[in-house]
């Protein structure tokens, strides 16, 4: 766990470089815009990512150990296809964990964040809340601990999960034909992020789409519809306290007017933007608008 906590640590460096050299070669090329502001917003906010998580690893390790404790079996990874399981579980997690952190306001509080900016480029990989472990993320993990994953190699898996998807957060590269299937790419990526009502809610994977197409939430990009990017109605804002709590605040706003349990309920675990009555923008209602407009109905 210290391993993948300290590289955690040392390659922002690295994903800091590589940002600017993207951000030269679109200052080369005059392609779009780049808002320095947003980039050094996320820098702020890795910062106080990678501070937060470097104080509260322990906790999530120590949760991960009890569960493994307690483990079914023991999965021995000193086997090849121990470590191809390994892959495929770790990105299971990930995917629910993921989806949930759309699909479940509690979890979007969090998650809230990495979609925050208006702009997509390789500074967003890093921009991440703060709140993950309040949010109870660690506990997607613990089923594997539970049945015989050991705690240190499902941190590594998810580390290097996260890793892989700093490449994804860019413009610059197209699509890629088969590879946008079968893995997770920057076109995928793309889809995944934009506020487009018909790309709201899909390709949740990690490395792999495998489970976006078992459970039918991959969509391609289409060239026909640029991908716009930041919040549904989400105020646009530099400071990296505001980007980080902001939909906590908003959360705790509804809670202080809900009219019962069941409102309360709604507004903790209901979709982003549930409302009582049905009347929020959630992206169910925003996707049957899109489509009744689409129809011209």
């Amino acid at each position: 766990m210290d391993a993948s906590r300290h590289l955690m640590l040392l390659v922002l460096p690295v994903f800091v470089l590589a940002s600017l050299c993207e951000a030269a070669y679109l200052h080369v090329r005059r392609v779009g815009r780049y808002d320095w502001r947003e980039v050094g917003s996320s820098l702020l906010i890795a910062l106080g990512q990678r501070a937060v998580g470097a104080a509260t690893a322990g906790v999530v390790f120590g949760v991960l150990t009890h569960a493994w404790a307690l483990r079914v079996w023991t999965v021995p990874m000193d086997k090849a296809w121990s470590w191809a399981l390994l892959l495929l579980a770790v990105e299971f997690a990930y995917y629910w964990q993921h989806r949930c952190s759309h699909e479940i306001r509690w979890f979007w509080a969090t998650h809230s964040v990495h979609h925050s900016s208006r702009t997509f480029c390789l500074a967003n990989a890093d921009r991440l809340g703060w709140t993950g472990q309040l949010s109870g993320n660690v506990l997607f993990l613990v089923p594997l601990s539970l049945l015989g994953f050991p705690p240190a190699y499902l941190a590594g898996a998810l580390v290097g999960n996260l890793f892989y998807q700093f490449w994804l957060h860019t413009e610059i590269i197209g699509r890629l034909g088969w590879f946008d299937r079968v893995f997770n790419s920057p076109s995928n990526h793309r889809v995944h992020h934009a506020v487009n009502a018909g790309y709201l809610d899909c390709n949740y994977g990690g490395i792999l789409m495998v489970y976006d197409h078992i459970f039918r939430s991959y969509r391609p990009e289409d060239p026909g519809e640029p991908c716009r990017y930041g919040l549904v109605g989400g105020k646009v804002s530099y400071n990296p306290l505001r980007i980080v709590f902001s939909e906590w605040l908003a959360t705790l706003r509804d809670l202080r007017g809900a009219r019962g349990l069941g409102d309360a309920a709604g507004f903790l675990v209901g979709a982003p933007g549930w409302r009582p009555g049905g009347a929020g923008a959630t992206t169910a209602r925003l996707r049957e608008h899109h489509i009744r407009v689409s129809r011209g109905t």
